[in-house]
């Protein structure tokens, strides 16, 4: 289920994280979507003059909104997918890091079953790195470069974890947009946006299937929360107070 707009795509994330909360959604739930346009897209806590340029924004024409979940600033767009999995916990959710693992580790060894596939001519393999980054080591200067990244959001009875797979987008856009973080993996290394991130190249299609492989999603389901998305679209990601209170 993709949506129209940005505002939208993360209402619903949040939507189905309170449906999950509440009891109302017993299996988990898998996601993609691409935006349309490049949006920048704060975290929870996220502070807008550090984390992004936001003349450069204003100029370009790149609109600016924040997500439910921690993690830094990023920049989403066209050749960007968008992956989201809200699992229901009823009797109380695991351990952070017990999260991570069963989110990031079956997507890594999924993309690393496909990359032979479709891009034969790297050696490339997929690799936890930071607290919740996806990468790859580059032949020709042997340093990991991300192209996921990735946030949750936890509630008692329910998490929302999501994120981005860089494929085919417009990495220049990252470094004109956003400041350098202010916190960093240690993998990073001070690197700057054009040298730390890199393009998976291998279609939406496919990341799509490879997304679905990795969480075992089989069925479709056509329904969404309308009115629970409407109301928080309303309340906070289309409000600018939300957007620009820190």
């Amino acid at each position: 289920m993709s949506l129209p707009s940005v505002e939208e795509n993360l209402a619903l994330d949040e939507a189905l994280l309170e449906l999950a909360h509440e009891g109302l959604a017993t299996a988990t739930c898998v996601r993609t979507w691409m935006a349309t346009e490049p949006v920048v897209v704060l975290g929870s806590s996220s502070r807008v003059d550090e984390e992004i340029d936001l003349q450069v924004c204003e100029t370009a024409g790149v609109r600016v909104v924040r997500r439910p979940s921690g993690g830094a600033t990023v920049v989403l767009g066209p050749g960007c997918l968008m992956w989201s999995v809200i699992t229901p916990h009823a009797e109380g959710v695991p351990p952070i890091e017990v999260i991570h693992a069963s989110m990031l580790e079956p997507l890594a060894s999924a993309i690393n079953d496909a990359l032979p596939l479709a891009a034969p001519h790297t050696d490339w393999r997929v690799a936890r790195c930071g607290t919740s980054d996806l990468a790859v080591r580059v032949d020709r200067d042997m340093h990991e470069r991300k192209f996921s990244g990735n946030a949750l959001r936890v509630r008692r009875h329910g998490v929302l974890y999501h994120g981005t797979l860089l494929d085919r987008f417009d990495l220049g856009l990252v470094g004109r947009v956003l400041r350098h973080p202010p916190r960093e993996p240690e993998y990073r290394s001070r690197r700057s946006h054009g040298d730390f991130l890199v393009n998976l190249e291998l279609g939406r299609e496919m990341l799509e299937q490879v997304v679905r492989a990795a969480f075992h999603a089989t069925l479709t389901h056509g329904e969404w929360p309308r009115e629970r998305v409407a109301r928080l679209v309303a309340e906070r990601y289309a409000a600018c107070d939300w957007t620009k209170r820190l």
